[in-house]
């Protein structure tokens, strides 16, 4: 898209129909094999009806603003994965908002499912204002967390959209690129993450990063480019005696090197007080394999047998995704070697669905859902249903929850077990007490101790993955203020702070009680005038 917005200015009515209808026609070719009797029909409507309601507006590079629409669509079927409905939805999320086509316009012609997707992305885009003060914003933010609880096609609708507003960011104004890339980094690349976007993800933080720092993003984007002949040179070198030998074994697989992300690669820089010629890992070896999902797992341990035949493997760099994946559903396997002239190199081994899975998220889970529910699809509906418990929740202070929140979306994972072995997914620095709040928040308020692998521990032990955990409770417990010094996960400091308040309210109660029955014993009236005077007394 990048490559039109520049040249958009000096185009003609005509050539701008030629090129209105390509992005068009790229839509139709994308869609494809997802095209049921009908669909063909109702996108074509709501393009129509896009381009009419969009047909005086251009966007701030010149071009004609429904070039926006098709590329979201375009976005959220080629890169995200979703089907027609998501694309005609993309079509028309800001007809409503922008134009005189309402909601009851969009019920009548498509449905009130469509309807009720495009009200969400209206509602969204009102709430982001990060002129807003922090209040706001947070109240905000929780607003459309509480759309994604209810429908995610949404959120993934709206990052699409952010996607294509960060692509063409050059035309604006450099006070708009630096709201509109912090609002990205601070919403919408920890939500790609969430929902197993990494490719998204990563192209969201790459592009805040060159309109907030372009100086970091340049010397960067510069020195992978100057680095890249050696770079090509010596993945070529690692991966010859690999390919030979999974070729001979005879597995059908892709196996390439792939530059880190440029956001991740300052990261390390910023996290380790590196230059970027002391970055090692700039690059990753993907060996992505086509195998029956019966046989994936076995695969995927032969190829890493392979590898670590020609060399040796860091043994505390291993990440094992495929037989505990992560709580957005990555399944993969890490691992770190001793490459050729003695560089450390990450090799990432996933089969062809998982790597689906890893590009396109949440998007793809619902893709292999049709074959019955995975332990994936569990793990992100227990999610989604975690969201809506900590949202519904009456009085969460919404700047703590936002907070709390983004720990939650970004933070390492650790795997724990209940007595009777199930798996419970907690982040990383998770004490007993949010083990307790997270089977039940009345377990977590009665919690007076835990034992970790049968060994008794105080409430605020810090778990490590593997522990198992059996919660300690007695009737007399209550929450105290001091749990907050400890608990990290965003549903136990909610309910603890709701537990306080109405502690507190309780107390306010039996008081005010007291008080009336005092006044009533003299035969005075509970006045505001009479609760001042005693007040100041």
């Amino acid at each position: 898209m990048d490559a039109i917005v520049k040249k958009t200015y000096n185009k003609d009515e005509e050539e701008e129909k030629k090129l209105i209808l390509r992005e068009y026609r790229a839509l139709l070719r994308a869609l494809k094999q997802r095209l049921k009797k009908g669909d063909k029909a109702m996108l074509r409507r709501a393009f129509e009806i896009s381009v009419d309601a969009h047909r005086d507006m251009r966007r701030k590079s010149g071009e004609p603003y429904i070039l926006h629409p098709l590329a979201v669509s375009r976005i959220v079927v080629e890169e995200v994965g979703l089907g027609v409905t998501s694309a005609i939805c993309a079509l028309l999320h800001d007809v409503v908002e922008d134009t005189e086509i309402t909601l009851e316009d969009i019920t009548q012609e498509f449905g009130a499912s469509y309807a009720k997707i495009i009200d969400g992305l209206t509602k969204i885009s009102n709430v982001v204002d990060l002129k807003a003060d922090t209040t706001v914003q947070a109240e905000n933010f929780r607003k459309i967390l509480l759309t994604l609880a209810d429908d995610p096609r949404v959120i993934l609708i709206k990052i699409a959209d952010r996607l294509h507003n960060m692509r063409t960011l050059e035309s604006m104004s450099r006070e708009k690129q630096l709201k509109i890339s912090s609002e990205t980094t601070y919403i919408y690349s920890p939500l790609a993450h969430r929902m197993g976007l990494y490719e998204v993800k990563s192209e969201l933080e790459d592009l805040a990063l060159k309109y907030t720092q372009p100086e970091v993003y340049m010397e960067i984007a510069t020195g992978l480019k100057e680095t890249k002949r050696d770079r090509t040179k010596y993945i070529n070198e690692f991966i010859k005696p690999i390919k030979d030998e999974l070729g001979q074994g005879g597995f059908d697989f892709t196996i390439y090197g792939r530059p880190k992300a440029i956001h991740s690669i300052w990261n390390k820089m910023r996290t380790k007080h590196v230059a970027f010629e002391e970055v090692y890992d700039l690059f990753a070896i993907r060996i992505i394999l086509d195998s029956p999902q019966e046989r994936e797992k076995e695969d995927c341990w032969k190829v890493y047998s392979v590898v670590t035949n020609f060399y040796k493997p860091s043994p505390e760099r291993l990440r094992d995704w495929i037989s505990v994946p992560k709580g957005n559903g990555y399944e993969a396997l890490h691992t770190t070697v001793m490459g050729p002239g003695g560089r450390w190199v990450e090799v990432q081994i996933r089969s062809s669905r998982m790597n689906e899975i890893a590009e396109k998220g949440l998007a793809a889970h619902w893709k292999y859902k049709e074959g019955g529910t995975s332990q994936q699809e569990s793990k992100l509906d227990a999610w989604l249903q975690h969201l809506r418990d900590i949202l519904s929740s009456p009085d969460t202070d919404t700047l703590d929850f936002l907070q709390d929140f983004k720990l939650d979306l970004f933070t390492e994972e650790i795997y724990i077990y209940t007595p009777k072995g199930d798996m419970r997914v907690l982040p990383k620095g998770a004490t007993a007490l949010d083990f307790a709040f997270d089977i039940h928040s009345e377990l977590g308020a009665r919690c007076i101790g835990a034992k970790v692998n049968y060994r008794l521990v105080p409430l605020s032990h810090e778990l490590k993955s593997g522990d198992q955990v059996e919660i300690i409770t007695s009737m007399k417990q209550k929450p105290s203020e001091d749990w907050l010094t400890f608990v990290t996960t965003a549903k136990a400091k909610s309910r603890i702070k709701y537990y306080l308040k109405e502690e507190k309210r309780k107390i306010a109660d039996d008081g005010k009680y007291m008080l009336q029955r005092k006044l009533d014993h003299m035969g005075v009236p509970m006045s505001p005038h009479n609760l001042n005077e005693l007040a100041q007394f």
